[in-house]
This record gives C-alpha cells, structure tokens and sequence, in this order.
C-alpha cells in the first residue's frame, strides 16, 4: 500500500495541520508514504491549483495507490480512492469565519470534493456530529481518530518557575471564537480574590479587526494582572503548562482541543469551556463550564486553584489515551477500509 500524502503544511510545522502530519509520518506503521508538496509557496489562486491538478499528478507519477488529504481538501477529479482528516468545519458552521466570495466558494468546493471520499477521519465525536449534518456522507465512512499528546508533555516541577508569580496560562489563539474577552472579564473576578496571580496569555496578539477582538484594550482594565507572553516554541510552553496553576480553555468552538490535552498530560489543573469537542477530551479530569457565563467560568477557575490536587493528579492519565501511535494505527486501518483491504 503506497499513500501520497499531502505535505503543503509540511513548511510550518507550528500549524494545527502541520503538526499533524509530522506526528503521522513519525508513527505510520505498515504503510509506504509519499509525501507531496508544491514547488515552493504559493498565493491562494496557486494553492488551489496545486491541490486540484499538481498534487494528483505527483501522486500518479509516484504510483500512489490511495490519497491522503490531512485538512479540508481533496482533488475534486480524481483517479484513485481518498481519505480526507477533518479536523473541523468551522467555516461552514460560524458566519464569521466564512470570509470573501472566493473563500466561500473554495469552502463549497472542498466540501463537494471530501464528501465523495472513500473515508473521512475527523479528531472527535463532535466533529464527526457536524460532518454528518453538514456534508451528509454515509455514517459508516466517517470514523473517529482522536489525535495524540506529544511525549515531551509530562509532569515536571523540579525547575525554576518561568515567571516570578503565580499566573493561569492561556495560549490557543486570539480569534472571536477563542473566547478571550469573556476569560479577561472571568480573571478580573478571579482577580479580586487571588490578586497574587497573574493571568499570562501565549500567542502572538494580532491587530484588531472583524475576527479579532481588541484584547490589548480589554486586558488594560486588569493593569499588571495581565501579562502577554507573545509568540513560542514547544519548550517553552511546556515549561510555562508545568508550572502554571491553572490552564484555561474557554473557547466557543474546537474540533479536538490540544490545549487543554497538553495541560493535562504536564500536570497542570484544567478549566475548560464544555462546548464542542472540548467535554470529550477532558472529561472529569477538568473542571467545566459554560463558555457564555463568565461568572460560571471564575468560579470553576477558583474552584480549581482552591483545590488543585485531585486535578494535578486525574490530569495525566486522562492525556495518556490520547496517543499518537494509536492515531496513526487508527489511520492506516482508514487507508486499508478505503482500498478494501482485510485486517
């Protein structure tokens, strides 16, 4: 079995999607990868026109018996059986994020194309939920592969805290959906019982605009409670999830929930929002609330940092379900149903 995998993201393993196919590279099993990729970067217009005739001529040349297609695109025309991974489908579900007339009709268009797939895999039973009603596919081809924690994610407080108080952590974009303006107004009443803790945001903080709220303006209320960590690597956020006192997700909408994964598997108490997929991750590891009700969300943050310790502790074997090696097992098995191949 030869799979040409498309590698466009390959280029910026920061990305979701990006780190998706290096951990599927690096624990593929069994099965021959050929990882595809455009020549060098290109615009919008190049993007499409690669995905729809560059990368299926790589892939024949290649003698590829089967496409994998790791975010929402496949070749509309094609020669051969497809999985596509799904992770989610939120520019069809939020008018927000549904963009121009050219966005849009690229959105219809992968839509067209990965609801003829042989198989399509999606990161939770949530997403599996919106695909199902959104793209109307055959139940039976829609199968469930929950992504993995990396290794590096472990409970380690030995070293030095990376800031000089206590803090909750944020980190996981700043974009309407995340939800960030409504976590500043929760930490504000969090605030004035804890006024030791500071509230540290990681992620670049991008200008103001329709999709992103004003978060500089907003954190200003809080003066020096709030602390914006900006752009870093994988050492560092696994330094600062080590130490923090509590991780935070109050995110609207998620198609897997890597945060809060990732927090869990170091340790670090968890209070998530219990919207979308983000229930099925952490269970009872976390403690949940309602993304729209901020007073909901400071109490389940100071019922965390008043008594963390059952948390610290359902936190990582919560994470360790969530393996890579059983993602990637889970992905070969989807090549094999799409080529009807026997177990």
């Amino acid at each position: 079995m030869r799979v040409s995998l498309n590698g466009y993201f390959l280029a910026n393993e920061h990305t979701g999607s990006g780190q998706y196919v290096t951990h599927l590279l690096q624990h593929l099993r069994g099965v021959e990868v050929a990882v595809h990729r455009p020549p060098g970067l290109l615009g919008n217009v190049g993007k499409v026109r690669w995905e729809q005739s560059g990368w299926p001529r790589q892939a024949r040349a290649s003698g590829a018996d089967l496409l994998h297609g790791p975010y929402f695109a496949l070749p509309l025309k094609r020669d051969r059986p497809a999985v596509v991974t799904i992770h989610d489908l939120i520019p069809v579900i939020l008018p927000a994020y549904r963009g121009s007339l050219l966005v849009r009709a690229y959105t219809w268009l992968q839509a067209l194309a990965c609801r003829s797939a042989e198989a399509i895999l999606v990161d939770s039973e949530c997403s599996r939920r919106d695909v199902l009603d959104r793209l109307h596919v055959a139940p039976e081809r829609v199968h469930v592969v929950y992504l993995g924690v990396d290794p590096r994610y472990t409970p380690d407080r030995s070293g030095p805290p990376p800031l000089d108080r206590p803090y909750v952590f944020y980190i996981g974009g700043m974009d309407q959906r995340k939800n960030v303006p409504a976590l500043l107004r929760a930490f504000s009443l969090v605030a004035a019982r804890r006024p030791d803790l500071l509230l540290a945001i990681g992620g670049q903080v991008p200008e103001p605009g329709p999709l992103f709220p004003d978060v500089r303006s907003l954190a200003g209320a809080l003066g020096n409670r709030v602390r914006f960590l900006g752009a870093m690597d994988e050492a560092r956020k696994v330094e600062l999830l080590r130490h923090a006192e509590l991780f935070v997700a109050p995110s609207l909408y998620e198609g897997f929930g890597l945060g809060p994964l990732e927090a869990m598997a170091c340790g670090c108490p968890v209070a998530s929002s219990n919207a979308s997929s983000l229930p099925e991750i952490v269970e009872d590891a976390g403690l949940l609330f309602d993304p729209h009700d901020e007073r909901a969300m400071a109490d389940a943050m100071l019922r965390a940092l008043d008594d963390p310790e059952p948390l610290r502790r359902k936190g990582p074997a919560q994470a360790a379900r969530f393996t890579w090696e059983r993602s990637a097992e889970q992905t070969a098995a989807a090549y094999r149903s799409a080529l009807d191949i026997l177990p």
